[in-house]
């Protein structure tokens, strides 16, 4: 093997030497699957979206398509980061149960005309960017919900009692 050929393969294999322990480079290979409920357009999806150690293309853009923009039908790449923190809340959850979507993908205007229409939407929202959600699981307790994702110090995440739901994001971790 070259020298060239020798630094490529030692690069790829990087991110997985940094894991800090063999259960966890075995979960870098385990299978991941979401369930959704969209609480808008009342479609459902189940989906591998994860296996071998890979994002699957096919999957991703399946979950691009249902968590598009329902106002506008726009659609944007969701981020797999996010997608991941679902997963690992799930799990953390104890169920199998499907994610009641509440808001996926938001276009710039959709995301203007909820800004001017009601409190608590911002203006440079993560929506925009495929990096939030706004989800809540049927049959648990959505401030327990709420307790988890902040205890993963991952990312955003809000608390909207009134209208039970959980705002998750990948942007800088804080809390409302």
């Amino acid at each position: 093997m070259n020298r060239r050929s020798f630094l490529t393969r030692a690069l790829a294999m990087a991110p997985l030497l940094a894991l800090s322990s063999p259960s966890d480079l075995l979960a870098s290979f385990e299978e991941r699957a979401l369930s959704f409920y969209h609480t808008h357009t009342f479609k459902e999806l189940s989906i591998v979206y994860f296996k071998n150690g890979s994002y699957i293309p096919k999957a991703l853009t399946t979950i691009n398509n249902f968590l598009k923009d329902f106002r506008t039908g726009d659609m944007h790449p969701i981020d797999p980061v996010l997608l991941d923190l679902l997963h690992d809340l799930r799990q953390a959850a104890g169920t199998k149960e499907f994610f009641e979507v509440i808001s996926g993908y938001r276009s710039p205007q959709t995301n203007t005309m909820l800004k001017n229409s009601s409190g608590g939407v911002a203006s440079h929202s993560l929506h925009m960017l495929g990096k939030a959600i706004d989800i809540r699981l049927p049959s648990f307790n959505t401030g327990r919900l709420h307790k988890i994702a902040l205890g993963f110090q991952r990312g955003g995440v809000g608390f909207y009692p009134q209208s039970d739901f959980i705002h998750l994001d990948t942007g800088n971790v804080r809390a409302w």
